[in-house]
């Protein structure tokens, strides 16, 4: 089934789009103080920093906004439902509905060099790594071409584990230490980009 971008209504400042397949199904309105294909700009264009937020369980989104509104870039904020954000003209809301994977697919099939992807899920990771995008964890551990293999080898163990019915125990809990190694790492990561020559958008 094929996606749709449905808009609805404006307001002041920040955006919503939703993505679905009935545009009697939304009522929420799409806030929106700037020309809509600004946004597809922003996406399309390589030369231009973009950050795209995996957001439905995304730990850092407070600390995304403030180094994004400090160096000036638009943020992408995709989820599988609506969930309130800062009203900003820079923010835009994406709410995909659809399979399990939908949000995953509307990031990978948009990202490209001087992308910034804000995921923990290895298999989204692998996908925009291969498409250019620089990729960081909600922990601030980046993932690269170099380590990806490493990681998706390791969570198909632990899922094969817990299909046999051993106790793997769940991830560590999220600290400050993980919070400030994550600033830090989206910093350098935009750092990085603006010296190859991408520019805040």
């Amino acid at each position: 089934m094929s996606k749709q971008i449905v808009t609805l209504g404006q307001s002041p400042a920040g955006r919503t789009r939703f993505l679905g397949s009935s545009p009697s199904v939304f009522a929420l309105p799409l806030a929106s103080d700037v020309c809509p294909c600004d946004a597809l700009v922003a996406m399309e264009s390589p030369t231009l920093i973009a950050i795209y937020v995996d957001a439905d369980a995304c730990p850092v989104k407070p600390e995304i906004f403030k180094v994004a509104e400090r160096h000036g870039l638009r943020v992408f904020v995709v989820a599988n439902s609506y969930m309130m954000l800062p009203r900003e003209p820079w923010i835009e809301r994406i709410v995909v509905t659809g399979n399990f994977d939908a949000a995953d697919d509307w990031i990978a099939e948009r990202v490209a060099r001087g992308s910034i992807v804000i995921t923990s899920d290895i298999p989204l990771a692998d996908r925009c790594i291969k498409a250019g995008a620089e990729v960081i964890g909600a922990t601030g551990k980046p993932f690269t071409e170099a380590s990806i293999g490493m990681a998706l080898a390791t969570r198909d163990m632990m899922e094969d584990l817990r299909a046999m019915g051993t106790a793997t125990g769940g991830p560590k809990p999220f600290s400050p230490k993980d919070r400030s190694a994550f600033l830090q790492a989206l910093d350098l990561s935009i750092q990085r980009l603006k010296r190859a020559g991408f520019a805040a958008g």
